[in-house]
């Protein structure tokens, strides 16, 4: 975690807002399975003349439980065809709340969890349910609001007073109230400014981060976000704080402990770690932003 925390402050330092304010339209976050993309094959892409290991796992399907986050950004999407391409390996997703997704692993509904949510993901290896966890990536939450920013939250020098500055001024917030690592990371945000949210002035959403943004900038309110997300999406909302030490979000990778084809999960998470993997998470979002929407920082827990 130092390692990532000095990536993220040494990233904060030179990071552009710039297009974070003209990004696509969100959309709803029903669990969803990745779309096959342009992806073009590498090497031996034909899954029927693989041989050896992947000759054993081809035709295979797995599950994937994650955040709305990496389905919301378009990661999965530009990732996951190369992976199916290059195994034979069919990998369905379940794009929900981290609380969820983590659900759906200690219930046996899935290979593999990729969420964002620390302390959640720590409890579900001690508690049985995951082993072989990774460290995968991070980027960093955002808070965003309208342009006149009512609250102050500009003049915040750390996200618990830009909270309170929000709470001050009952200005509308929008929390996603689903779970997820984003609304785990808002809650602890209102802990440490010694604030519990009540009144007309808080909405919950119970949905998705790109169905959260969409009702925010109808609304002209304050949201939490992740980045990737953000930068993906074209609306009139205002990146008002990013950069502080709280609002780092790192993203793990784990495998279920109960999957019926642990050949496959493995597969699967060492190619998210494994260096062609770490080199499309990092050039994702580059062309079309001029910055990458996630930092690769593969490491072994």
């Amino acid at each position: 975690m130092v390692i990532l925390l000095s990536l993220f402050l040494a990233a904060c330092s030179t990071a552009s807002v710039g297009p974070a304010a003209t990004s696509p339209s969100a959309q709803g976050n029903a669990p969803q399975s990745a779309a096959a993309g342009e992806a073009p094959p590498t090497g031996d892409a034909n899954p029927s003349a693989q041989t050896g290991a992947n000759a054993s796992s081809a035709g295979q399907e797995i599950v994937l439980a994650t955040t709305t986050s990496t389905q919301d950004s378009g990661l999965l999407d530009a990732l996951l065809p190369h992976f199916e391409q290059s195994t034979g390996i069919k990998v369905k997703v379940i794009a929900v709340g981290t609380g969820q997704a983590i659900k759906l692993g200690e219930d046996g509904n899935a290979d593999v969890v990729l969420v964002h949510s620390r302390k959640a993901e720590d409890e579900f290896v001690s508690k049985g349910f995951g082993i072989n966890a990774h460290d995968v990536m991070y980027n960093q939450f955002y808070i965003v609001g309208p342009e006149q920013d009512p609250a102050g939250v500009k003049s915040a020098k750390k996200a618990a007073e830009a909270f309170a500055a929000i709470a001050r001024s009952q200005a509308l917030f929008i929390s996603r109230g689903d779970d997820s690592g984003t609304d785990k990371k808002e809650k602890s945000i209102w802990k440490e400014a010694g604030i519990t949210p009540e009144g007309d002035w808080y909405l919950s959403s119970g949905q998705g981060m790109g169905a959260t943004l969409q009702m925010a900038d109808e609304k002209g309110a304050y949201t939490l976000t992740d980045e990737a997300t953000f930068l993906s999406r074209k609306m009139n909302l205002q990146v008002l704080m990013q950069g502080d030490q709280s609002l780092l979000n790192p993203y793990g990778i784990i495998q279920v402990k109960s999957t019926a084809k642990p050949a496959e999960a493995e597969k699967l998470i060492q190619f998210f770690v494994g260096a062609e993997g770490q080199k499309r998470i990092g050039e994702f979002g580059v062309d079309k932003y001029g910055k990458g929407l996630f930092v690769p920082a593969a490491q072994k827990r």
